[in-house]
């Protein structure tokens, strides 16, 4: 074998082991495989009840904990549909099918504060169906700091679904 053919030899080699290696990655890009080490998880909130709000929060703060402690990435959101729009304002809602009652004026303010860490230091996503905001003219400006407006909470939920999101609903 001469030089010429050593040297095609080499580089025939070389492309072998790097198309072997390219497989073995499963030909996903690395920005791809990091995001399958994210752990996606969405709440529905479409419920009028403060105190299964509570409980939700409680169970988003324990799931964050959690991952915090194992340093395991997440991606939480709650999709906010219907009655769950009384968790974003501080708006009483008279007049709409969502005003506020006697349950929600006493856990509103310390709702609102838990609602408020998770999304501002535990980086939850907060998004809200603006199908329903605009049905009942709220204006967003109504709505607290860091809430996302999405077209529609159910479409953002199948999306999110079809994105490899894990469906969580308090009952």
């Amino acid at each position: 074998m001469n030089m010429t053919q050593s040297r095609f030899a080499i580089k025939g080699s070389v492309l072998g082991l790097t198309l072997i290696i390219v497989a073995l990655a499963g030909l996903v890009p690395n920005d791809a495989r990091a995001d399958e080490d994210v752990v996606k998880v969405v709440y529905h909130a479409d419920f009028a009840d403060p105190r299964r709000f509570s409980a939700m929060l409680t169970s988003i703060n324990n799931m964050v904990t959690y991952y915090q402690n194992e340093l395991i990435e997440y991606d939480i959101r709650i999709v906010f549909v219907a009655h769950g729009i009384r968790f974003v304002t501080d708006d009483k809602l008279v007049g709409t099918p969502f005003a506020e009652d006697v349950a929600m004026a006493e856990r509103r303010a310390n709702n609102a504060g838990r609602l408020s860490a998770l999304h501002s230091v535990q980086d939850v996503k907060l998004e809200l169906c603006d199908i329903t905001r605009s049905q009942i003219n709220l204006d967003a400006d109504k709505l607290y700091d860091g809430v996302d407006q999405v077209p529609s909470g159910v479409v953002q939920l199948a999306q999110l679904q079809s994105e490899g999101f894990a469906y969580i609903k308090i009952e």
